[in-house]
């Protein structure tokens, strides 16, 4: 499917990508940049151009005043569910700190910058696909993500609550993909959801959506997954059908069935991305083709 989002005469924006060196900054920052754009990097600690402690005001400020972007990407986020549980000032820290910090330096700097905030679809529970006022607060990780998009209302910004998969380019940091492809490959046993729902989109249409929406800025909070979710125990069989492995090491489960997982997880994350398709003049793809579009990285290195 192509999008025609980046093909235009005027003068690209600088774009600062907050958390840029993980699973979906690492490439977003080489696609922006394949298709023209002056992308700044941050990171905490990993390789980027700068590292700051976005959580800390000084050092947020210090850098978004050295940066001085026309649009911010915000990718930073604790994203560990269990972890965000165990430690609640941590995911406050993390994921509405690091907002408030931006919102803040947009609403005192004298320049116009659109923000562009990464949410999650464990927003939702209950039977799906679900609008984006269908609001259902599970866990902690979800209020603090939902806290954040509070955060972001109060300046020009725009929220895509997503779920997200595709090969990584980062060292230490797996996919879900990688996960189900490894255990295909070195036959690791590995047990998958049946009863747990979702709609994810592949990471080379996030990062297209994403280019849209640095050039169309919409303001608000949008859905933004793929057609037709499926639970992850057909995403995870889908998908290594469509690279040709054995399923046999994979056995479905449901998650009152194991004790691996310390904290609450919805069971219904499947979104009605309808809204963003009107805004944006598109039509996102089906799941099935995502699954089968992010097989093909797979196939490109074996």
């Amino acid at each position: 499917m192509h999008y025609s989002m980046l093909a235009d005469n005027h003068r690209k924006p600088t774009v600062l990508i907050l958390g840029a060196a993980g699973l979906l900054g690492s490439r977003l920052n080489v696609f922006l940049k394949s298709n023209g754009y002056d992308c700044i990097t941050h990171s905490l600690s990993k390789p980027a151009q700068y590292h700051a402690d976005i959580s800390d005001a000084e050092q947020a400020t210090n850098l978004f005043n050295i940066a001085d972007p026309d649009v911010i990407i915000n990718l930073v986020a604790l994203t560990d569910v269990d972890k965000c549980e165990r430690e609640p000032n941590k995911s406050y820290l993390m994921n509405v700190r690091t907002v408030e910090n931006i919102v803040h330096w947009i609403k005192t700097s004298n320049k116009t910058c659109h923000l562009i905030h990464i949410s999650s679809d464990q927003l939702y529970d209950g039977l799906g696909p679900h609008k984006e006022n269908d609001v259902t607060l599970t866990n902690y990780y979800a209020f603090s993500k939902y806290a954040a998009e509070i955060a972001c209302g109060s300046v020009k910004s725009t929220i895509l609550r997503t779920n997200f998969f595709g090969k990584s380019s980062v060292k230490d940091r797996s996919s879900i993909t990688d996960w189900i492809y490894d255990s295909a490959r070195t036959g690791k046993s590995i047990q998958v959801f049946e009863d747990i729902m979702f709609a994810p989109i592949s990471i080379t249409t996030l990062n297209k959506m994403i280019g849209l929406c640095i050039c169309k800025q919409p303001i608000g909070i949008y859905n933004l997954g793929s057609r037709h979710g499926m639970s992850k125990a057909d995403f995870a069989y889908f998908f290594v059908r469509s690279l040709g492995l054995s399923s046999r090491n994979m056995s479905r489960t449901i998650t009152s069935r194991v004790n691996f997982l310390q904290t609450y997880r919805p069971k219904d994350m499947r979104t009605d991305s309808s809204l963003f398709e009107r805004e944006l003049g598109i039509k996102l793809p089906e799941l099935a083709d995502e699954i089968k579009l992010v097989a093909e990285e797979y196939r490109e290195v074996t």
